[in-house]
């Protein structure tokens, strides 16, 4: 009679990860970014507020109030208050009887839509800026580093305040200012990282092949910086997000009445002491939001760094 095999022994939960030799550096960073609660979380949170801003228009339609509908009469307290949350107003109403629950989806819509596209403009800007400077040296790159360290000089916060206020108020144009400060941050690390990898052997044995500089940029040395990319990007959403808050807060960002955090923010300052959901959901929706972007840019930069000591 054979004897049974002997149990495998169980790794305890602080061992380090070990998976196949073939093991791509991707499926490793997702192999600890699962194992991590705090990231998991983070995804969580950023997946509830996306399909809080994909079902927008379905929350307007279920509870049977527009985004920008005032119900000064259901609305309001006899006394012309906000009302409290409630059945009918899950999130309260706001100082005209607007509901706050529709205001806040369809303000995740404006955040969203100005963290994704102003920060792919700002990496798609910085990532071919710092290639070309880091790639060619020299005169470009003293020209192109240089550039970079004027904008970060920049007080971006007054320039945009100063034209904004020439230009008017618009989303598009809070997107053009954010996108402008935000690729030297980008430019300036994709810069760096190819100074190192230019010299490396397979950069070598492209050129000495009769590759272009465009294929070597683009083909060999790009996919070697999309780590610290998409860690800076996961860093610039909230930022972006923040910022446009901040530009529609003083009125200069996104015009009523269409929803904004920053806005509703705006609107509640005198209504705090009486009416504190006013300020409490579209400020905790703003807070959720950028601390879970913030949190899954450390988590990936520490999976990233953890993964290149394993290699």
């Amino acid at each position: 009679m054979t004897s049974p095999l002997p149990a495998e022994p169980v790794a305890p939960d602080d061992a380090p990860l070990a998976g196949p030799a073939s093991a791509s550096p991707g499926r490793l960073v997702l192999r600890r970014l699962r194992r991590d609660r705090v990231a998991v979380g983070s995804v969580a949170v950023i997946v509830a507020v996306c399909l809080l801003a994909v079902l927008a228009p379905l929350i307007a339609h279920l509870t049977g109030h527009g985004p920008n509908e005032q119900n000064l009469l259901s609305g309001l307290t006899p006394d012309g208050l906000p009302k409290p949350p409630s059945w009918h107003y899950p999130f309260g109403t706001d100082d005209v009887g607007r509901d706050i629950l529709v205001r806040v989806a369809y303000g995740a819509r404006i955040s969203l839509l100005v963290g994704v596209v102003a920060t792919g403009a700002a990496m798609a800007v910085g990532i071919a800026i710092g290639l070309v400077a880091g790639y060619y040296g020299g005169t470009v790159d003293a020209t192109l580093a240089r550039f970079m360290d004027v904008v970060l000089s920049l007080p971006y916060l007054v320039f945009a305040l100063a034209l904004i206020s020439i230009v008017g108020p618009s989303l598009w144009v809070s997107i053009a200012v954010i996108a402008f400060f935000s690729w030297a941050v980008v430019g300036r690390v994709v810069r760096g990282q190819t100074l190192q990898i230019k010299e490396r052997e397979f950069v070598e044995a492209a050129r000495s092949i009769g590759a272009p500089d465009v294929r070597i940029m683009f083909s060999e040395i790009l996919p070697n910086v999309v780590g610290p990319v998409i860690v800076y990007a996961t860093l610039l959403i909230p930022s972006a997000i923040v910022f446009e808050s901040t530009l529609s807060f003083l009125g200069l960002g996104v015009t009523p009445p269409t929803a904004s955090w920053g806005n509703m923010l705006s609107d509640s300052l005198n209504y705090f002491q009486v009416a504190w959901w006013f300020v409490a959901f579209p400020g905790g929706a703003l807070l959720l939001t950028t601390l879970a972007f913030n949190l899954l840019g450390d988590a990936l930069r520490d999976a990233l760094t953890a993964g290149a000591e394993a290699r």
